[in-house]
């Protein structure tokens, strides 16, 4: 006996029964030990900071990386996929502090490093099993992966494969110090690298302000334009383009201005033109220097050329501060200028300042609470001394912003420990071009052009969990870099005012964490090794996932060889220029390899409306509160056939239940059909298999075309077009199944005698089920289960414990030709029904007769099937006509593109002529492609190109 669906199916009761069933029968487990060791398929799961809660745009990655996986293992590949959790970094720290009420960086000084990555390890700890995190989450929605074996970014293994790694690069000669200027968080009191920076980007309103600067040498300004008034106090020369058109004006009011002539129009009153220059006239002037807060040792306060100044924008002069711009900084090393740097690593004046001293240079957020810049402040001071033209707060960019604490970043002159990636800049482009990008587009445009203006990689940072960089230096300035658990073992630490070896101490004691490695020393040639005290770029962690979540080089070199690299990988658009460029940078520089073979991009999860979700708009959507509500399955395959991955999903909770209605409902309803008549026959496929050739046109149609799906769902897989294979088996189910087959077919069900034609409905039927269900189990885990279990259960005709161990479906019969003549036939079908429709015919109204006009190559197998079309239709008779002549009046008119510049002063004539032909001579020239028609008395051909045809 089938089991059949009650009315008022119960999807998430169902899934918690599966989940009891997979985990009791180690379900999981045997889809991979059911594989061929030989036949491997390797996925990265890229780790998600277990910082907070699990959110919707979670549950599509995973959705994505799910579904993949099961499918590769429906085709019999050994699916081997490892959990992993990113520990590490600012998202963790940022969250600790706020729940011990931290506001700064030194507050976590006075808490204790050590007490303080304590209770970071706690806070991961908990947010990977606490109830609602992300195990639970994973568990729930049915996302198979190893979580009883994950990788954990904060382990002594993992750090130790970390720093094997960056040993080798500092052999290599890819590791440096440098000063630069650098992305600089205020509140998080570390750098940032290039890729993070694009992380954090935010339109803003800033200052839009025209300065005057007085020259010395005559009673003149030289107009300049900043939105950034706080670096004015560090202001030691203005460049302008040598070879710009620069000229002096005068105005009643703000008295004699340079500027450059192409941006004259940010005068917005009367003025005089005194002279017409070039900008290498104004080389050398001096002027008087807005503030002189610094003392400076060196010439300062002068006009030099700059080669970046341009005219798109501003006055056509740029003010120079070194301290805090990347061109400033160039060309004051170029010029010897002073480097003035008044500001704090936390964006805060010194004391040197004095009018403004402590004051926050850019506008902070801080927990509960905002502290205003000094911006403001600075405008007024100017404005009161005559030295502003104009001021406002209307310069609308896009402005960068720290990628986890979402406060505005500052450029700043530092020094800061680099990876040379530019030196292996060229080897990621050729490594990029082999790698499958889905879409394409995003791998040759947005990370294509990122590895194109690729920077050296800032890897230091200035906090206090995460892993440390392994770098030991005497006072010298002598490098020693530790690559081993082995190696730090060979320092030693103090303890009472002796030395002891870092290897005799109990294993549980050696934490690769600061407090711990700060303390140990090494003594090389009588000097004295210390740590330098960064901590490296969390980014790098994740990104050496595929060797690190193995213990590689120190465990398992075989099994990581197997598996490098990744087939597959899929992770949120806003990866690719992190996760996914550092797994390729380390992977090029490492490995020379790269990283991964094949991957999907998902796009954001907007609300309904288009808006970004976020907890301030409170339009978040809880997925577990979805999951109960709706179920996981439905929810799933909503987010994936909603819209393709790499588009942006606009998330509308109706439209769970339009899936769940539509898509599930129809499945429901197939397969409680087909039980109720089963069970009433007692239909257990027990009996022999009717050939397919032997079986009814209908059926033999309905196996053809589900074997056309096996093969086009297989097809769309392989290219990770994973919205179309869904769509497909949606479409097969609803349109094809339920609304053509089953319905064609329900008479044959009610008869009462078993013969062979009902036995080969009852076997047709039962295999489409089959197959869906096979088809759908990698996006819809849990129903496909029960399903699948409710029908071979009945049946035993495989000997699978679970559909997840089955096996692809094979090609069984196919039969094109007989596609082709049902397509034909559903087409007409569905065209008459919209003519009787619009006619307001219903279809329970029978007609008399209905002529169509068809191509040569439908026509056959219209008339064919003009028994099935008639029936569908109520119509008594179908008359196949060769052309359309005697049922559509066509008409023509010129197609003025065409004859315009054919013709030329013909075209008049021509007008008039085309509109007058006949509907026999449009079919002329419809059928022929060509009419002969009298212009003006002279014969003229026109080809069908020349006219349009309505």
């Amino acid at each position: 006996m089938f089991k059949q669906f009650d009315e008022r199916i119960n999807y998430p009761k169902i899934e918690q029964e599966v989940l009891k069933f997979w985990e009791e029968n180690k379900i999981f487990e045997k889809s991979i030990s059911s594989r061929p060791k030989s036949k491997t398929f390797t996925f990265y799961e890229g780790p998600p900071t277990v910082n907070g809660r699990p959110g919707i745009h979670h549950v599509m990655a995973r959705t994505l990386k799910d579904l993949v996986c099961r499918y590769k293992t429906l085709k019999g590949f050994q699916v081997h996929r490892k959990a992993g959790w990113d520990t590490h970094g600012l998202p963790v720290e940022i969250a600790l502090e706020k729940e011990l009420g931290f506001v700064q960086k030194s507050d976590i000084e006075k808490y204790g490093v050590g007490a303080f990555n304590k209770k970071a390890k706690e806070l991961v700890y908990n947010h990977i099993e606490m109830k609602e995190g992300w195990r639970t989450l994973t568990e729930r929605m049915g996302y198979w992966i190893n979580l009883d074996d994950p990788y954990i970014t904060c382990t002594n293994d993992y750090i130790e494969s970390v720093w094997w790694a960056l040993s080798e690069y500092f052999k290599k000669g890819l590791i440096y110090k440098g000063f630069k200027i650098v992305p600089q968080c205020p509140h998080c009191e570390t750098p940032l690298s290039s890729h993070e920076l694009a992380l954090g980007y935010a339109d803003v309103q800033d200052p839009n302000v025209y300065v005057k600067f007085k020259l010395k040498d005559e009673d003149a300004s030289v107009l300049v334009w900043t939105t950034t008034p706080w670096t004015l106090i560090s202001n030691v020369a203005l460049a302008v383009g040598t070879n710009i058109d620069y000229v002096k004006i005068k105005t009643e009011k703000h008295g004699v201005m340079y500027l450059a002539e192409a941006r004259l129009s940010v005068i917005k009153e009367e003025y005089d033109l005194l002279s017409n220059l070039k900008g290498a006239d104004l080389i050398d002037k001096d002027y008087e220097p807005l503030y002189s807060f610094i003392p400076v040792d060196k010439r300062a306060w002068y006009i030099i050329p700059g080669d970046f100044v341009s005219t798109e924008d501003g006055s056509g002069v740029v003010h120079i501060a070194p301290a805090f711009g990347a061109d400033d900084y160039e060309v004051s090393k170029k010029f010897n200028l002073p480097f003035v740097q008044p500001v704090t690593k936390s964006g805060r004046f010194t004391d040197d300042v004095t009018d403004f001293a402590g004051r926050l240079v850019k506008s902070m957020k801080f927990e509960n609470r905002e502290e205003k810049g000094v911006d403001p402040e600075i405008i007024r001071n100017l404005k009161e001394r005559n030295l502003i033209y104009k001021a406002g707060n209307d310069y609308l960019h896009s402005y960068p912003h720290c990628w986890r604490c979402d406060n505005p970043l500052i450029y700043y002159a530092r020094d800061s420990w680099y990876i040379r990636t530019t030196d292996v800049a060229k080897r990621m482009i050729e490594l990029n071009n082999s790698i499958n990008w889905c879409p394409p587009e995003v791998g040759s445009g947005r990370f294509g052009n990122w590895l194109e203006e690729n920077k050296d990689w800032s890897l230091s940072r200035d906090r206090y969990w995460g892993t440390p960089l392994p770098l030991w230096l005497n006072d010298d300035g002598d490098i020693f870099v530790v690559g081993s658990i082995s190696e730090l073992k060979e320092g030693f630490v103090e303890r009472n005012g002796t030395r002891v070896f870092v290897k005799d101490l109990p294993e549980e004691e050696i934490d690769l964490h600061k407090p711990f490695v700060d303390d140990v020393k090494f003594e090389r040639d009588g000097k004295i090794f210390k740590r330098t005290p960064e901590l490296i770029d969390v980014w790098f962690d994740s990104g050496a996932m595929p060797f690190a979540q193995y213990h590689y080089p120190f465990e398992n070199q075989e099994y990581f060889k197997e598996n490098y690299p990744a087939d597959f990988i899929c992770e949120g658009i806003d990866q690719t220029r992190g996760w996914f460029y550092t797994l390729h940078a380390i992977g090029a520089m490492l490995f020379d390899q790269v990283a991964f073979k094949n991957l999907i991009v998902n796009e954001l999860i907007l609300d309904k409306q288009g808006l970004k979700m976020s907890k301030s708009r409170s339009n978040t959507v809880d997925p577990f509160i979805l999951f109960d509500k709706h179920g996981v399955d439905a929810t799933r395959w909503y987010l994936v056939t909603t819209s393709p991955p790499w588009k942006p999903t606009l998330f509308d909770e109706e439209g769970i239940v339009e899936v769940q209605r539509k898509f599930f409902g129809t499945l429901v309803n197939t397969y409680n059909f087909f039980v109720l008549y089963a069970n009433i026959d007692k239909f257990d496929f027990s009996e022999k298999l009717v050939n397919y050739k032997d079986r009814p046109e209908i059926d033999r149609w309905i196996i053809s075309k589900l074997n056309s799906l096996i093969k086009e769902y297989d097809k769309l897989m392989e290219e990770y077009d994973v919205t179309k294979a869904a769509r497909l088996v949606s479409s097969f189910t609803i349109d094809q199944l339920s609304n053509w087959y089953v319905r064609r077919s329900r008479r044959r069900f009610w008869k009462s005698e078993m013969n062979i034609n009902k036995q080969s409905a009852y076997q047709t039927l039962y295999e489409c089920l089959v197959t869906i269900a096979k088809l759908t189990s990698p996006f819809a885990p849990f129903f496909t289960e029960e399903l699948y279990q409710n029908l071979n259960r009945a049946t035993k005709r495989e000997n699978f414990e679970s559909i997840h161990l089955a096996d692809y479906p094979q090609d069984t019969y196919s039969e094109p030709e007989l596609e082709v003549k049902m397509d034909v036939a559903q087409r007409v079908v569905s065209l008459t029904r919209a003519v009787r429709a619009k006619n307001n015919l219903k279809v329970r109204q029978p007609l008399l007769k209905m002529m169509i006009a068809v191509d040569k190559s439908r026509r056959e197998a219209l008339q064919k099937m003009s028994e099935v079309i008639l029936e569908e239709v109520n119509i008594k008779e179908l008359i196949v006509l060769e052309d359309d002549s005697a049922i559509v009046n066509k008409s023509a008119k010129p197609n003025f593109k065409v004859v315009g510049p054919k013709y030329g002063k013909m075209v008049k004539a021509l007008t008039n002529a085309i509109k007058e032909m006949d509907k026999n001579a449009v079919q002329l020239l419809e059928t022929t492609g060509e009419y002969e028609m009298t212009i003006e008395g002279q014969p003229l051909k026109i080809s069908r190109e020349d006219v349009e045809i309505v």
